[in-house]
């Protein structure tokens, strides 16, 4: 169903088709709606090109991919990795402050004042998380986890350095036995990191990049604490509380997400070009997990 919003019109289905596709959506017919959607991939020899986005993003932002690829042979996955291949990003920060408006503006603390010792994403994804994190965090690194919470998902056997948690319930924080300390700040309030400039090597940041209302500056925050080469890995799902995540995350889909979080390490500064990597463990069958990350430059 992403699909159909990302590819060219050059072959596309016309309207009609498309509305058909998901009034079968609405009316829960899986069977139709399958046979409407392989027939959809199947007719169309067209390729994922740039511009055929949500209306939220329209006229402001291009998707683009350097090379075109073939819709019958393209997974999700590929799609995915392919949205900051070669992005198409404007001169200037195209969003707005209603962006990044939420339903519920009342004090973050009173909404994140008890505690929640639950995962946030289904078992399959923290372990294909976790895995991931196995292999891009080194013993001895320096982390931020920012937006952190009572479990930052890093491997049991990881041997961390100065490992510091940033988040908003100073209960959760406590029953992370993974950090060495942590502090207790509402980032929506204050996007300023109480540390030292080039202090981590890593920072991380757990399905929560879309309740973080002023981005850009806390993305230049996080390059400012990153040391040169350092790793900034924000990790993605489709689940979310949604009078907190700002309007324009609920107004957009996971590519355009992956697009977004791009956009924010390009117009931050700082950072080499951001990727992805789509490390869903069961697409189609548990959460959706993809990680936007880039350097800070300045590495060998």
């Amino acid at each position: 169903l992403l699909l159909h919003r990302h590819i060219s019109n050059s072959g596309l289905p016309n309207l009609s088709t498309c509305c058909a596709l998901h009034r079968d959506l609405a009316l829960a017919n899986p069977t139709k709606m399958r046979s409407r959607f392989v027939a959809l991939l199947a007719s169309s020899q067209s390729h994922l090109v740039s511009g055929f986005i949500s209306p939220a993003l329209k006229g402001r932002v291009t998707i683009s991919s350097s090379s075109s690829t073939s819709l019958k042979s393209s997974s999700m996955k590929e799609l995915a990795e392919k949205v900051l291949a070669n992005p198409k990003f404007p001169p200037e920060w195209p969003f707005s402050p209603a962006d990044f408006e939420r339903t519920d503006e009342s004090d973050d603390s009173i909404f994140y004042d008890q505690p929640r010792l639950v995962y946030h994403i289904d078992d399959y994804a923290v372990r294909a998380l976790t895995q991931y994190y196995s292999h891009h965090l080194k013993d001895g690194d320096d982390v931020l986890d920012i937006c952190s919470s009572w479990v930052s998902h890093y491997p049991e056997e990881f041997k961390g350095g100065n490992v510091v948690g940033l988040g908003m319930n100073e209960y959760e924080l406590s029953q992370n036995k993974q950090l060495s300390s942590y502090v207790v700040k509402d980032l929506n309030r204050d996007p300023i990191f109480p540390f030292q400039d080039e202090s981590f090597d890593k920072v991380t940041c757990v399905v929560s990049v879309d309740y973080l209302n002023q981005p850009l500056e806390i993305f230049r925050e996080i390059s400012r604490v990153l040391r040169p080469g350092g790793e900034c890995i924000i990790s993605m799902s489709n689940r979310c509380f949604p009078t907190k995540a700002f309007r324009i995350w609920l107004q957009t889909n996971d590519l355009e997400h992956i697009f977004l979080v791009g956009s924010f390490f390009h117009y931050a500064g700082g950072f080499d070009p951001p990727s992805c990597e789509d490390i869903s463990p069961n697409p189609g069958r548990s959460d959706p997990l993809f990680i936007v990350k880039a350097a800070k430059k300045g590495g060998d």
